[in-house]
């Protein structure tokens, strides 16, 4: 659970030392007070780029020094630990440097800090998940499998290189037959990683939805599968045998793939395929609302999953998520969070909207560059 939140140059923020009161934290103000640039310096304890996926360069407050920090103190099974991350920008022909620390020791990357909590979050440009682009739900279903798997990210990285390393000596005419062996096998072996992982987490997470559905949930359960070659190579057979498979499709489709200038097959193609459960009906053409629900039921079903697999209850982020849920949503939601273990932080524009919560919550006020625990005078 996180007890303080520092930042430093972060964003719309100069400075901010704010102690976190409790199980359930508001952040309430105008739209552009800084309410989600405090859900984005927590989201920055898992790994990858946070919720809004910024160059951590942009992260810097506009006319400060380039750089930033955060710091966060949390609790984990009764010890206090000190988390941070910063941004050191560059420096002529050096690169700009991310920073991560635990108790101020330096550690390598933010998969470190899974050790000592884990994330989930909800925000409105998620809102169109189900009906954007396969992009979107795979870099959604990445998101998942990281939260469970902090290595997921470094091996997605890595297939993605040797993808464009393949698609340069293609364009050039493949002249180097041995170099393009060579990265047609790295990629075959990466990209059979990342399919495992995403087909793991998927089944996990299917398995987990139907042995806890309620159909009585205000949030409707989701149907989930995987659709993509390499995926279905991986879920029949050794992964020695999926390897060579996906080498072999690679070997063949270079004339193909040359002409198209990009690689046609594998991971990076595959789609997320998600039905409404109790409709039988693919998501994208359920309605508005429907769909909003049915994502917050797949993000609650994520963060049991996490709860289960890593013995550490998630810490959620929901930014403006329930700015559009009557009174029995919100509660529904919170309640269900709260029984994971969830320590829950809310973004919103109207106090009135919380109410209900009563002393179940701690409210915030956030004012541009400040926030405030909200009976401050």
């Amino acid at each position: 659970m996180a007890r303080r939140l520092m930042l430093g140059d972060f964003r719309s923020y100069v400075r901010l030392d704010l102690s976190l009161e409790g199980a359930l934290v508001v952040f309430c103000g105008e739209n552009g007070a800084g309410k989600t640039n405090l859900l984005e310096a927590l989201s920055l304890f898992a790994p990858g780029r946070g919720l809004r996926r910024a160059e951590f360069a942009a992260c810097a407050r506009i006319g400060g020094a380039g750089g930033f920090a955060i710091s966060i103190e949390v609790e984990d099974e009764g010890a206090v630990h000190q988390l941070g991350v910063g941004f050191e920008p560059g420096d002529g022909d050096k690169p700009g440097e991310r920073l991560n620390r635990i108790d101020r020791a330096p550690v390598g990357s933010a998969r470190a800090f899974a050790d000592h909590l884990r994330l989930v979050w909800l925000t409105p440009t998620m809102d169109g998940l189900f009906v954007g682009p396969a992009s979107e739900r795979r870099r959604f279903l990445d998101r998942l499998v990281l939260a469970i798997d902090p290595s997921h990210g470094a091996r997605v990285s890595a297939f993605e290189r040797a993808l464009r390393g393949r698609n340069r000596l293609l364009e050039e005419g493949a002249r180097n037959s041995h170099w393009l062996d060579a990265l047609e096998r790295e990629a075959a072996e990466l990209g059979v990683a990342v399919a495992a992982a995403r087909r793991e987490c998927v089944d996990r997470l299917a398995a987990s939805i139907a042995r806890d559905r309620d159909e009585d949930s205000p949030f409707p359960w989701a149907a989930l599968s995987l659709e993509g070659v390499v995926e279905t190579g991986a879920a029949v057979g050794p992964a020695l045998i999926a390897v060579a498979r996906y080498r072999a499709l690679l070997g063949d489709g270079r004339g193909r793939d040359a002409a198209a200038g990009r690689t046609l097959v594998g991971p990076h193609v595959s789609d997320l395929v998600i039905f409404h459960g109790p409709k039988g009906a693919p998501a994208a053409l359920s309605s508005t609302g429907e769909q909003k629900a049915l994502l917050v039921g797949l993000v609650l079903a994520h963060a049991r999953l996490v709860a289960d697999m890593s013995g550490v209850a998630p810490i959620a982020l929901l930014d403006e998520a329930t700015a559009h849920f009557d009174p029995r949503r919100r509660a529904a939601l919170f309640a269900a969070l709260e029984r994971v273990g969830s320590q829950i932080f809310v973004t919103g524009a109207d106090p009135a909207t919380f109410v209900e919560l009563g002393n179940r919550a701690r409210l915030y006020e956030v004012t541009p560059g400040r926030a405030r625990p909200w009976a401050d005078p």
